[in-house]
């Protein structure tokens, strides 16, 4: 349900278009079916010239500039989270005693730099961009705009990988790089750096499995229209509540203990990919029935 305005600024347009159309009388929910999924672009888009060509504005350069460290830094994030786990842990966990010291003492951390500043900059830079879309759109209509919902699940995810990466991973890191260190100097390891160890496979494998459901909503806001441009007519309540349960409760996983049933899925790739892809159906249902 999309008409132009005329005289008004492209964002002004775009966002007073988003009408009330309610089936029933006392439906008060937006109607998003047939919405245009190209309208984010538009929020913030370049001024046209008086012969109605778009000129480039500054804030079209800083927006654009915005995204693209955004996606750069995520790609060398999550491009670590991927090497650490298909790749490096592999590796360390079939090779030699001496050959596993070498790594976590020369080649881990060569990659904790560029791993934890990515991160922080894609989480910056994300935090951002969701705030110029939540301004340009308003609250009222973000928050029940399904658009705006697969933002806020795949920055809620984000948000935990982030923090799992700075306040889990990292302090544990540096005991295992610690003990690492004396090994290879000829002295004793740290009593702790086997369960620290334990501890970041942990955290790094329950990124994995939240990156996958992370980036199915990051890439369906623009590329999936049944997602973003829908009717939203069911309950946000309970799909929060059912979002927040189910994200809690993989984050407890990782805070309480080192061993047990539910951490088993996580002590293989396979099994980690899998539960991110279960993960994934599981949020992508409860859009389909519960919006």
């Amino acid at each position: 349900h999309m008409r132009e305005v005329a005289g008004s600024s492209p964002a002004a347009t775009t966002i007073k278009s988003i009408t009330r159309t309610p089936s029933k009388p006392s439906q008060n929910r937006q109607d998003f079916s047939g919405f245009d999924i190209t309208l984010p672009s538009q929020l913030f888009s370049a001024p046209k010239s008086p012969s109605g060509v778009r000129v480039t504005s500054l804030v079209d350069t800083f927006l654009f500039s915005l995204h693209w460290i955004h996606l750069l830094s995520a790609v060398l994030w999550i491009g670590t989270v991927y090497f650490f786990n298909f790749f490096l842990m592999p590796f360390v966990e079939g090779t030699r005693p001496e050959i596993r010291t070498e790594v976590f003492y020369k080649l881990v951390p060569l990659t904790l730099p560029g791993f934890r500043w990515s991160s922080l900059v894609t989480f910056l830079t994300g935090a951002l961009i969701y705030l110029q879309r939540l301004t340009a759109a308003g609250a009222p209509v973000f928050f029940s705009w399904p658009y705006g919902l697969a933002i806020s699940v795949g920055a809620l995810l984000g948000t935990v990988m982030f923090l799992n990466g700075w306040f889990i991973m990292h302090p544990e890191q540096k005991v295992v790089i610690a003990s690492a260190t004396r090994v290879a100097q000829g002295g004793q390891p740290i009593p702790e750096a086997a369960a620290s160890g334990r501890r970041v496979v942990l955290a790094s494998r329950t990124n994995l499995l939240l990156s996958i459901p992370t980036v199915f909503f990051m890439g369906a806001v623009s590329h999936y229209p049944s997602i973003a441009a829908r009717s939203a007519e069911g309950s946000l309540t309970w799909f929060w509540i059912f979002i927040l349960v189910i994200t809690g409760a993989i984050e407890i996983n990782v805070l309480t203990g080192v061993h047990g049933v539910t951490k088993k899925p996580l002590d293989t790739v396979t099994g980690t990919l899998c539960g991110g892809f279960i993960l994934t159906v599981a949020f992508y249902l409860l859009f389909q029935m519960l919006l």
